[in-house]
């Protein structure tokens, strides 16, 4: 009788973590980059999901660091130098913010890891500034996400959410 009671206790143990986890309103995602030649590129994020709500210039206000994402700050590790947006970033790991306007967006990737995200209070450990590129895209998209997309010699690091799309290219160096 014991056995079947510490079985069925374990059993709904187990079964509500499984709940919980599936239930997180922002769960985290990755995406990534292969360069050719053994050179990658892999960003771990949090995505939130829009829900109805008015994301930029609202949730996300414009004209303020965003953590880019939900939770912890997003990370982003390169397994060699690359040329991001045009400015040399050595190979490392680093944590990513933007700064979202409505027609145009700023790419911070910053020194400093393994911090929740916001408040932004980390300049001093900034690598680089980059500008972003925006477009609408055709429908809106209910989760945050981050994708690379290949382009030319290189990868396009896309943000999609809601209606906007931020870009930037990204070469090996």
């Amino acid at each position: 009788m014991q056995k079947r009671i510490a079985l069925v206790t374990g059993l709904i143990f187990a079964l509500s973590i499984f709940a919980a986890c599936q239930g997180k309103p922002s769960p985290p995602a990755t995406a990534s980059c292969d360069l050719g030649g053994g050179k990658s590129i892999k960003t771990a994020y949090s995505s939130p999901r829009m829900k109805g709500r008015k994301i930029y210039g609202d949730l996300v206000p414009f004209g303020e660091v965003w953590r880019t994402g939900a939770n912890e700050a997003t990370t982003f590790v390169t397994s060699s130098d690359i040329v991001v947006g045009g400015k040399t970033v050595p190979a490392g790991s680093y944590t990513i913010f933007t700064v979202p306007a409505a027609d145009k967006w700023t790419l911070i990737i910053n020194k400093k890891t393994g911090e929740w995200g916001i408040p932004y209070k980390y300049e001093s450990d900034e690598l680089a500034r980059v500008d972003m590129k925006v477009s609408k895209l055709p429908s809106p998209v209910e989760n945050f996400t981050i994708s690379y997309a290949k382009s030319g010699s290189g990868c396009a690091l896309q943000i999609d959410w809601d209606t906007t799309r931020a870009s930037v290219d990204i070469s090996a160096k």
